[in-house]
């Protein structure tokens, strides 16, 4: 193996990913943060003017920044303008994760792709392991009740659109139970990434 190892994180929504990715910066790797760079993508001048040609100026806000809520509405329901949203914040999100890990240093741990949909992406080809991150439904649950306003019906309705996590579990080279303390926590990414960087357990 050339380079640090590529490293995917797959799970539920709000099983936690964020956390865990954190832990894996903390101990030397450099993470691709797939969230964070959509919305930095979506504030370019280029991409919002796209945005209003495509749905009006109802997607901007006042100050010129897009109205990520209304977008979200746009598209969660409609394949086809969720597919033309994705072709023009995908190869830039891609871009950006690139030059990223181009960029990591020598003696980095590991690269980090932290991205909701890396099955539906294909990114997991650009992976040398897959971490699912096991979360009971009642914690998670509570998770996006507090952060984002969901409910039972509302995340069930999320993740139907996702590829199921039985299907994530099972193409998961590691494990992680995200249930107990940050210390916890911390342990089974050090065993992870000991595993990782002495080239056991990775894929085909």
């Amino acid at each position: 193996m050339s380079g640090p190892p590529v490293i995917g994180l797959l799970g539920g929504i709000g099983s936690g990913k964020s956390t865990v990715a954190r832990v894996f910066k903390d101990l030397g790797c450099v993470v691709a943060d797939a969230d964070a760079d959509a919305h930095q993508v979506l504030s370019e001048t280029e991409v919002v003017e796209a945005l209003r040609e495509r749905w009006g100026d109802g997607v901007v806000r006042p100050d010129g920044t897009p109205d990520r809520r209304e977008i979200g509405r746009i598209v969660f329901d409609d394949p086809a303008e969720r597919a033309w949203l994705e072709s023009v914040v995908h190869p830039r999100v891609s871009m950006l994760r690139k030059e990223r890990f181009e960029a990591a240093p020598e003696d980095a741990t590991a690269l980090l792709v932290d991205a909701p949909l890396i099955l539906e992406a294909n990114l997991d080809e650009e992976c040398d392991h897959l971490v699912f991150i096991e979360c009971p439904i009642e914690v998670r649950l509570s998770r996006v009740d507090s952060t984002r306003g969901w409910d039972a019906e509302e995340l069930a309705r999320r993740e139907a659109a996702q590829v199921s996590l039985e299907e994530k579990r099972s193409r998961a080279d590691e494990l992680i139970t995200n249930t107990g303390s940050l210390a916890e926590l911390e342990e089974q990414v050090r065993s992870i990434l000991s595993r990782v960087r002495g080239g056991s357990g990775g894929r085909a």
